[in-house]
């Protein structure tokens, strides 16, 4: 360009209109399989998807197919999730139906399981009926595992007592376990609280108007809202209370848990389960 005298800066490179750098490889490796094509693993995070309960991420996913034999990483994960249309799904319903010892710290910090349950109640809708029914959940904080739920159209301080009962004698539990739970009446129930003090567990309320206080039983209650009453057009109280023993056995024992670091409930469970050193009569 110098020996003509043209000035350099008067031109430039026109782009190409293609994308930089190497095609993404429509290869995945399997296992057993070897290298399949992206049609197959699509197949494959199609029946994953095509389980009831399972409604997630390219991030979750990305766990489930490495536990099925696949090596993929989460951002090629994302990009054939895209193509696909598979990030989110369409088929979600739209159902816009004194002497307490209040918590010290928000955040709850454990060691081991049966060291902090939390338990709460959740309304749930039922049509045939025109009313809501009542499901009473309790959770162990260190290993998100669902240790016992009820599920009624009352749930009164009595309830709340047999189903504590029948929790304490399945477990081996410490002395100085912690149940946390809001302010409701059948919690704070002088009966609920005198049992619970006989048997030697420690009770203890969240403040007013504090979810937060009681955050991993209000998450599992917001999962299943997520992943339960907006995708199941129930009807009738005995077909939503099957959906919800089956979903319970599916979440203790399949779902992967993003702060357990991609495990189950029950494989946490099982793994400090011998951190429970204590085991004690209940009454």
């Amino acid at each position: 360009m110098k020996m003509v005298g043209i000035v350099e800066s008067s031109y430039y490179r026109v782009p190409s209109g293609g994308k930089k750098g190497n095609k993404p490889s429509r290869k995945t490796f399997h296992n057993t399989k070897g290298f399949v094509s992206q049609d197959v693993l699509v197949t494959s995070i199609k029946e994953i998807l095509q389980h009831e309960f399972i409604d997630c991420g390219y991030r979750l996913m990305t766990s489930y197919l490495n536990r099925d034999g696949y090596t993929i990483n989460h951002k090629k994960l994302y990009r054939i999730m895209k193509e696909e249309g598979l990030l989110k799904l369409c088929n979600r319903i739209d159902r816009s139906g004194s002497g307490r010892k209040f918590v010290k710290f928000r955040k709850v910090q454990t060691n081991r399981p049966l060291e902090c349950l939390e338990m709460d109640i959740k309304m749930v809708w039922i049509p045939s009926e025109g009313k809501n029914a009542y499901l009473l959940s309790v959770i162990d904080v260190h290993t998100r595992r669902i240790l016992k739920d009820y599920f009624s159209f009352t749930i009164k301080q009595n309830n709340v007592i047999a189903l504590l009962s029948e929790l304490f004698e399945d477990y081996e539990y410490p002395n100085n376990v912690v149940i946390r739970s809001d302010n409701g009446s059948q919690f704070i129930a002088k009966k609920v609280r005198e049992y619970l003090g006989l048997i030697g567990v420690q009770q203890e309320f969240t403040h007013i108007a504090t979810p937060e206080e009681n955050a991993h039983i209000e998450a599992y209650h917001g999962i299943l809202k997520k992943e339960v009453f907006k995708r199941f057009d129930y009807q009738y109280f005995g077909e939503i209370e099957q959906i919800l023993k089956r979903y319970l056995k599916f979440y203790n024992n399949r779902r992967l848990h993003g702060l357990l670091g991609r495990i189950t409930p029950m494989e946490k469970w099982n793994a400090d389960e011998h951190l429970i050193t204590m085991k004690k009569l209940t009454a």
